[in-house]
């Protein structure tokens, strides 16, 4: 059964329903405890992972893994809102952090990408390993990372089961084209691209001092939209041949009809981020798809009116109800 989300009287539209959500969850939410251990990569390398002590907790509860979105953390506020959550189930909850967004600039000669599979599937792999046996183990992945989730999972096919359970992406842009355009436009440039751009351009100029000449470090530094940044940074250093190609080949949308893993799909048609029309039909997934689109929420917005003040609690426990209800259906591959 879908979701139905219906967003409070005072926040009529999407922006308002995005950035009333970041701001009040950024200011009033406060941290659930987690504990950083930092993981070193096959590439000599590292990521850093922040997670909810153990200790209490029996092994056969669920782990949740979330991948975060551009330039998010741990510390964004859907990442509090399910570590809240979790803390609730009394389930385990991971946030491996891409390359350079936990407060400390990466070593390789890159950073991270909406379409990165094989970070994902490293990630996945490793946290399926350290699982117990039989310990239920799900991911989520939030806006750029969604997207990178369900790259992953459209890759890994069938296979995908063997690691994980069940996944769910929210507000994923799933047609980089589309969605980077709309961000670029009008008032969203202004709203968002720009804000995004501060903090890429910044490890951008980090990045060149490791590396000279890795990329066009004036181009970059000169980007006045996400798309502009993404030609002279993301692509180069990703092994794409320019912005084109990369939102193209990282997209999810043209091959959900090849995931095989219980995958839930979550977007607000309202969300400034990702246009309606780029939005998936039931016709173009698979049947182990399930799309929520709900006509607002806004991007990772979702909030709700609970006595007289601002919750986010809606969404994650609507996520988390879904995850265990798919989780424990049986699959016939």
């Amino acid at each position: 059964m879908e979701w139905q989300y219906h967003a409070p009287w005072w926040l009529p539209s999407g922006h308002l329903q995005t950035i009333g959500s970041a701001l009040w969850g950024r200011h009033r939410l406060a941290n659930v405890v987690l504990e950083r251990e930092r993981w070193q990569t096959p590439d000599g390398d590292f990521i850093d992972v922040d997670q909810t002590p153990a200790l209490g907790k029996p092994a056969s509860a669920p782990l949740l893994i979330l991948f975060h979105g551009l330039e998010g953390s741990s510390a964004s506020h859907y990442a509090k809102c399910f570590a809240y959550e979790c803390q609730r189930r009394g389930w385990q909850y991971r946030v491996p952090h891409f390359r350079g967004c936990s407060g400390e600039i990466n070593r390789a000669p890159r950073a991270y990408h909406s379409g990165d599979v094989q970070e994902i599937a490293w990630i996945i792999q490793r946290c399926r390993e350290q699982a117990a046996p039989g310990q239920p183990v799900w991911a989520i992945g939030v806006s750029l990372g969604g997207n990178a989730l369900l790259r992953w999972a459209q890759d890994m096919g069938a296979s995908a089961l063997h690691d994980l359970q069940a996944v769910a992406a929210i507000c994923a842009p799933l047609d980089l084209l589309a969605a980077g355009r709309n961000i670029d436009r009008g008032v969203n440039r202004h709203l968002y691209a720009r804000m995004f751009l501060r903090t890429m351009k910044h490890k951008a100029r980090l990045k060149w001092q490791q590396f000279p000449g890795l990329f066009d470090l004036d181009r970059s530094q000169r980007a006045q939209t996400i798309e502009a940044f993404d030609d002279a940074f993301t692509a180069p250093l990703h092994g794409f041949s320019g912005v084109q190609d990369y939102w193209h080949r990282a997209s999810s949308r043209h091959r959900l009809r090849d995931i095989r893993v219980p995958t839930l799909i979550l977007n607000a048609q309202n969300d400034p981020f990702v246009p309606a029309h780029s939005l998936p039909g039931r016709a173009e997934v698979s049947r182990d798809v399930t799309l929520w689109q709900p006509q607002g929420g806004g991007h990772v917005g979702f909030a709700q009116q609970h006595q007289r003040r601002m919750s986010l609690e809606a969404m994650p426990r609507a996520i988390g109800d879904w995850l265990a209800g798919a989780a424990g259906k049986p699959h016939d591959g």
